[in-house]
């Protein structure tokens, strides 16, 4: 079914580019003495066919696609139309040499019926598997033409209105220049909200379990009870900031099992599907980690949540990663923890997401390329 819709989708792009192609034709010529001022128009028609092709606005140069965009006189849009008339005009004839073929199928298998001679021949089983066979491979040699125009002029789109290499180029060192000074931040961020925990939390139960000591060795043994509670707080402080630093158990039991811990130490109640095929590259385990670290202990602290979902898929060569609580909302994505997080997953080329209106609930989504 999906081989059939997608074969009728490609038909239909083909027969759209072969009735553009001599009104685009047309249009060049006409044009061509004040190219100029028809910037737009040859905008808007490269960018029709673009999705008509259904490109990825992705693989695409705006600028030289935007009718409205100022400067330039459209060459490379017009370039574009007049190289790719040619093929329009190929498709056109592709597709009259199958509506041929099949009209002169219809006209045999009728004569065939009837027991009718066509063209001076008789009905007979040799000839009748003689046309079946030589129509066969007419109509795969047609079907594999118009697949083959779709296919080049999808690929012209992209070599001639993709954006310039150089430009490119420049672009992707931005974006790493951008990501590299993130994961510096994040790193940065991360270190001053350890010293916080170390310096407010755990260093002065610590202070104060010395003093209970001390008091205790002066002659008040009752204190020894109450200081072996401050003990046990304090070694779980110790182990919260210790995974906060790097989760151990990540490396030996997997992302399911960190994800079930991090449920487990939750206050609020946290429900984990995670469907994985296997182990993800251990610097995306360790995102999709800390991004459901995060997310829970926002719902914890903050969001006032009653229940927290967690989702972890696999699509296509990207682990997605879902966190779903059913809090006050209004967290935004600029936010202390959750900046970080965003950081961190563009510094592996990720996407990351926040969807929080007021009253909730908050959806945080990760994508993460495992290629």
């Amino acid at each position: 079914m999906h081989f059939a819709a997608e074969g009728a989708r490609v038909l239909g792009a083909v027969v759209l580019g072969a009735l553009t192609a001599p009104v685009e034709a047309v249009f060049l010529l006409v044009t061509l003495p004040f190219a100029g001022g028809t910037a737009g128009a040859a905008r808007w028609l490269a960018r029709w066919e673009a999705r008509r092709l259904r490109l990825d606005p992705a693989v695409l140069d705006r600028a030289s696609l935007d009718p409205s965009a100022a400067g330039g006189d459209g060459s490379r849009a017009r370039l574009f139309l007049a190289a790719r008339v040619p093929l329009g005009l190929l498709g056109a004839l592709v597709l009259v040499l199958l509506v041929f073929g099949a009209w002169q199928a219809g006209q045999l298998a009728w004569a065939w019926v009837l027991d009718e001679a066509y063209d001076g021949m008789s009905r007979s089983v040799p000839l009748g598997l003689y046309t079946f066979t030589l129509g066969g491979v007419l109509l795969f040699l047609a079907l594999t033409g118009l697949a083959g125009v779709h296919v080049l002029e999808r690929r012209l789109a992209v070599r001639m209105l993709g954006p310039d290499r150089t430009e490119a180029l420049e672009r992707r060192i931005v974006q790493l220049s951008e990501s590299r000074a993130g994961i510096v931040a994040a790193v940065d961020s991360e270190r001053r909200r350890i010293e916080r925990d170390l310096h407010d939390g755990l260093q002065q139960r610590l202070v104060a379990l010395s003093m209970l000591i001390g008091r205790a060795r002066r002659g008040h043994p009752a204190l020894m009870d109450q200081a072996h509670v401050e003990a046990q707080q304090a070694l779980s402080e110790l182990r919260e900031v210790a995974w906060r630093v790097y989760p151990s158990g990540l490396d030996a039991l997997g992302l399911q099992e960190a994800l079930a811990g991090v449920a487990e130490r939750s206050e609020v109640p946290v429900t984990v599907a995670c469907d994985l095929p296997g182990r993800p590259p251990p610097a995306v385990e360790t995102a999709a980690y800390f991004v459901v670290s995060e997310a829970v202990t926002n719902a914890n602290k903050h969001a006032g949540a009653g229940r927290v979902e967690v989702a972890v898929r696999m699509e296509a060569a990207t682990l997605v990663v879902s966190v779903r609580d059913d809090g006050v909302g209004g967290a935004g994505a600029s936010g202390g923890g959750l900046s970080g997080l965003r950081r961190r997953v563009a510094a592996l080329d990720g996407g990351f997401a926040v969807d929080s209106p007021p009253g909730g609930p908050t959806v945080i989504r990760a994508e993460l390329p495992c290629g």
